[in-house]
């Protein structure tokens, strides 16, 4: 009998298999596995789990690049009864450690080469108990005080029901890690509701269906990464996992399975706008879709230009509430420089400090209510009290259920458009990731090699913001801008490394004595090309820069 109460993310993938068993769903290089074939392994995997002795709630970290096993991987834990944690494959050893103690992770999905990189760093995660290997483990380098699998003979096929038939939708299950304002990254708690939810509403408004096929360029511990997936897999749609490398690559996987969609950042839509697109390649196209940061004007034109018949959809979106608004694309000619509207099934507001809402034309932060706002942040009840609060504006007698007050500046039109207009905190957007100016900073202070150091976001036309670090030498002689470029990319991923160092004798502070930011941003702005000319100061590009 089929079923159609969706309480577990993994019920999606279920359903499209008791709907359309032979049809495809995933795809990476030369394999290709269908809804009943993919609903088999994740059964698998979800019985491995439990084999293991994994109940329900342990943390199941994922470090893997896009693959058929990273999706088997992600929907078998939940399956399992189990909170996925997919860690970003571009993360250093370290930060992936770091989000493996934070959440107490009991096993890792992970490649025998990976394994290697993570070396010593895995040692000091007390909770870990399993590594499992998507490939062999004769050979990989065994995790201290954990036993090693491979995937081979791993999954099984349960013997009874799977802890998925009891799910609420109210569980946990995923936590998706996101920089924080403080430095270290914090985990989003996202629950099945909240996810199954976003990829009805999402997947409602792209008009997702069984002839659509998806390509996935962003990675999956992206919520916007994740959504091509369970968007994808709501509509019994088909997916093409792409690790994005080479932007020519996209138009000939896009011509090879005929893509009628693709969401994406605007870094990528840059390089992918210069490209020559074969007609076979741009027909199929359905729409193409931004998300991550403003899409700019002439990149949206170009684009328009190559897949004339694709629909452009404008999204804006957060991690503690996965979608907010997306632009119809009927609007984009009178507003493209609009965010939109609310998604279905979730509601926007603009308010003031004091909660009240804000007039049409007045600048106020972005509230977002509805069924998409995560449960939290993980074992962080100071920041999640701060982020995530009562409703404002329930009816008097009424419990006010809870919002995620984003910390974005956005102004409403009369029409009920939002326009974006900045972030209240010092977050760095680059390359459609936030990025945390603390956790550069810590970086280049470990390095021995400065006395003080500030992260700057500056603007960007192809990256949306571009990193900036400015130092002062340790010593009190020169800084070896080159030597601390070295050192900064063995500790930070790419996308996270200053595109220049600048040298400062005194880096300049407020009367509160806090470096001051809004002066060393005028001042690395005010020159010609948008660098300082002020004397003293050396600026680097350091060779693979984000």
């Amino acid at each position: 009998m089929q079923r159609h109460i969706r309480t577990n993310l993994c019920h999606l993938i279920e359903i499209s298999a008791q709907r359309q068993p032979r049809a495809p769903a995933v795809t990476f290089r030369g394999e290709q596995v269908g809804y009943e074939e993919l609903w088999r392994q994740v059964r698998a995997f979800a019985g491995g789990l439990l084999a293991l002795g994994l109940r329900r709630n342990d943390r199941v970290a994922i470090f893997l690049e896009k693959r058929i096993e990273t999706v088997v991987a992600i929907f078998g834990t939940m399956a399992a009864g189990c909170v996925a944690v997919p860690a970003n494959p571009l993360l250093k050893p370290a930060q992936v450690a770091y989000i493996m103690r934070d959440c107490a992770v009991r096993a890792l999905v992970t490649s025998p080469e990976r394994l290697a990189q993570m070396g010593d760093e895995i040692g000091p995660c007390p909770a870990l108990a399993h590594v499992v290997c998507a490939g062999p483990a004769a050979g990989a380098m065994p995790a201290a005080g954990a036993a090693l699998h491979g995937w081979e003979g791993f999954g099984r096929e349960p013997a009874g029901a799977l802890p998925h038939e009891t799910t609420v939708d109210a569980d946990m299950a995923a936590i998706l890690y996101t920089s924080g304002s403080t430095g270290r990254p914090k985990g989003v708690v996202l629950s099945h509701r909240n996810m199954i939810v976003g990829a009805e509403s999402v997947s409602a408004y792209l008009e997702n269906g069984p002839a659509d096929t998806i390509l996935s360029v962003q990675p999956l511990s992206f919520d916007a990464g994740l959504s091509q997936l369970t968007t994808a897999f709501n509509a019994g749609a088909h997916v093409v996992l792409m690790n994005y490398l080479v932007p020519a690559d996209v138009p000939r996987l896009c011509r090879r399975h005929r893509v009628t969609g693709i969401t994406a950042v605007p870094p990528f839509w840059i390089k992918v706008a210069e490209l020559e697109w074969p007609a076979e390649a741009a027909s199929c196209l359905r729409y193409f879709a931004n998300t991550g940061g403003r899409m700019p004007k002439a990149t949206l034109d170009k684009l328009r230009r190559h897949f004339p018949r694709a629909l452009p959809y404008l999204m804006y979106g957060l991690t503690e509430a996965f979608r907010s608004t997306y632009l119809p694309p009927s609007e984009v000619d009178r507003r493209p420089d609009s965010i939109g509207k609310a998604i279905p099934n979730a509601e926007i507001m603009v308010v003031r400090p004091d909660g009240s809402p804000c007039d049409p034309g007045e600048e106020g932060e972005l509230v977002h209510r509805g069924p998409l706002v995560a449960l939290g942040y993980w074992n962080d009840a100071a920041r999640t009290a701060e982020r995530f609060r009562p409703s404002p504006g329930q009816p008097g007698g009424v419990p006010a259920d809870r919002a995620v007050f984003s910390g974005d500046t956005v102004v409403r039109d009369a029409e009920g458009f939002l326009y974006f207009v900045g972030r209240r905190d010092e977050m760095i957007k680059t390359s459609g990731y936030r990025v945390s100016p603390t956790e550069i900073e810590e970086a280049a202070y470990a390095t021995g090699m400065v006395g003080d150091a500030v992260a700057l976001g500056l603007d960007d036309a192809e990256l949306g913001q571009r990193v900036v670090l400015v130092a002062s030498p340790a010593d009190g002689g020169g800084l070896a801008t080159e030597q601390l470029a070295a050192a900064l990319r063995a500790r930070l991923p790419q996308y996270m490394l200053p595109s220049r160092i600048v040298e400062m004798a005194a880096i300049p502070t407020s009367p509160n004595g806090k470096f001051d930011r809004v002066r060393l941003r005028q001042e690395l702005t005010r020159g010609p090309g948008g660098d300082t000319t002020a004397a003293g100061q050396a600026v680097l590009e350091p060779q693979g820069g984000a």
